[in-house]
């Protein structure tokens, strides 16, 4: 079962290799006892065929210390938990965003190119001002922006000041580097 456990093949992979049927690998995964896969560790390795897209890197410096409990406390405080299968944080501070990125960066080997970043403004704001200021800030290409989302305008106040520009949403798009960092948050508390 090298096909299966070593090369990460799926059932329907080997049956089409071996010309069998499906069930007869499923079968013979049992006879030997191979723990089977489920689909959503199935598609996570079918989306990352040459292992993960990020490494750990533990601190080693002061610097990285403190950039690394900058970025665990960024998440904690402002990320979005509830989803499974991303990290998402959203703030209207482009410092905080981009430190965060940093975080993403150093720590994890995560891609620039491997972040998406989504977009909320008022009515009452320009769409194309807000994204350019974003992509200023943050000196990524605009094929990396989901659409920019638009929320009726409501009132004025010093939240609306804060917003000038909208609310910018991080997104890494990867379970497992999501379930480390919780997991560390989780061994924080």
């Amino acid at each position: 079962m090298t096909l299966y456990v070593r090369r990460k093949k799926s059932a329907k992979e080997i049956s089409r290799l071996l010309n069998c049927s499906e069930h007869k690998i499923h079968y013979w995964l049992d006879r030997y006892r191979i723990f089977q896969r489920s689909i959503s560790d199935a598609l996570y390795i079918k989306h990352n065929p040459n292992g993960d897209p990020f490494h750990i890197k533990r601190p080693k410096t002061i610097e990285e210390g403190v950039l690394f409990g900058m970025g665990i406390g960024l998440y904690w405080g402002e990320g979005t938990k509830r989803n499974k299968n991303s990290i998402r944080l959203g703030n209207t501070d482009p410092k905080l965003i981009r430190k965060f990125i940093e975080f993403l960066r150093k720590m994890y080997g995560v891609k620039m190119s491997k972040l998406h970043f989504g977009l909320q403004i008022f009515s009452d704001m320009p769409p194309r001002q807000a994204l350019q200021f974003w992509l200023n800030h943050l000196n990524v290409p605009a094929s990396q922006f989901y659409k920019v989302t638009v929320t009726p305008a409501r009132s004025i106040g010093t939240y609306r000041q804060k917003t000038r520009y909208g609310v910018l949403t991080v997104y890494c798009n990867n379970r497992k580097l999501r379930d480390i960092i919780c997991q560390t948050i989780e061994n924080i508390k």
